[in-house]
């Protein structure tokens, strides 16, 4: 279905991935306006790569950890396709780190780039829509480590739970301008960004998606494709007035426990 046909869209880490595969699904939807950014400039292939059939497709090379950059991405993106109806903050800093070894550079790096950024790109996302009085919708990519996840996590989930707080709290500020904010709290996902970080963080050998997979309760872990359907549906009109919701998209349930009774 065409549900995208007006929209326009900033996505964040949209070079590969979880970004990229948001931009397919909502050209798949019909949104023919795009402006990608990353801090990788191979994002700059993949904008021509999406700029057919009637695709607008652009890229901009930006630091999410630079708040003055990240606000100057939304101006130009909104000069480039004359609004942004529709905001992915999906760029992400994903490095280790545990509360016994974590340093205040590191912790900066880490929440500059996950909650820092997102914030600042929001608020100006939100000041232009109130400024020239259209309907837009944002979606916050956070992690469902934000519920304690692993000891090695702790700067990146925290910034993630920054960011949450972010969602929810702008979702309320926002809803009387006809803005909606929304987040999805992923969980372990197969991407080229994760066989990266497992590679260089946790010595993990080629072939380890399968091995991990073999292990999850469905056999898989969350796929782009997945968590990109439901991102286009919240920033889309079949979602209505959601907002300030925060969606566990993972397949363990969170505060449940393994069956112990052997009976």
């Amino acid at each position: 279905m065409q549900f995208h046909t007006e929209t326009t869209a900033l996505i964040t880490g949209a070079a590969q991935g979880l970004g990229l595969a948001i931009a397919k699904e909502l050209i798949g939807q019909g949104c023919s306006k795009l402006v990608l950014t990353d801090i990788n400039p191979a994002g700059e292939a993949t904008a021509e790569a999406l700029s057919k059939d009637g695709v607008e497709a652009s890229f901009i090379q930006t630091d999410m950890s630079d708040t003055e950059a990240a606000i100057a991405m939304v101006n130009d993106a909104a000069a480039r396709m004359g609004s942004v109806t529709a905001l992915v903050n999906a760029a992400g800093n994903t490095e280790r780190g545990s509360i016994l070894d974590t340093s205040p550079d590191h912790w900066d790096r880490i929440h500059d780039t996950n909650s820092k950024g997102p914030f600042f790109a929001l608020q100006r996302f939100a000041q232009l829509a109130i400024e020239k009085k259209y309907e837009a919708a944002a979606v916050n990519i956070l992690s469902i480590v934000v519920h304690g996840g692993l000891p090695f996590l702790a700067p990146y989930g925290a910034s993630k739970a920054a960011l949450l707080y972010t969602t929810k709290n702008s979702a309320n500020t926002l809803a009387k301008h006809h803005i909606r904010v929304n987040g999805i709290n992923v969980g372990w996902m197969d991407t080229p960004g994760e066989d990266d970080r497992q590679r260089a963080s946790h010595d993990r050998p080629a072939g380890w998606i399968k091995d991990a997979e073999d292990n999850m309760p469905f056999g898989k872990l969350v796929k782009p494709e997945e968590v990109a359907a439901l991102t286009a549906f919240l920033l889309g009109p079949q979602s209505g007035v959601v907002t300030g919701s925060i969606i566990d998209f993972d397949q363990q349930v969170v505060g449940a426990y393994p069956d112990t009774n052997d009976n």
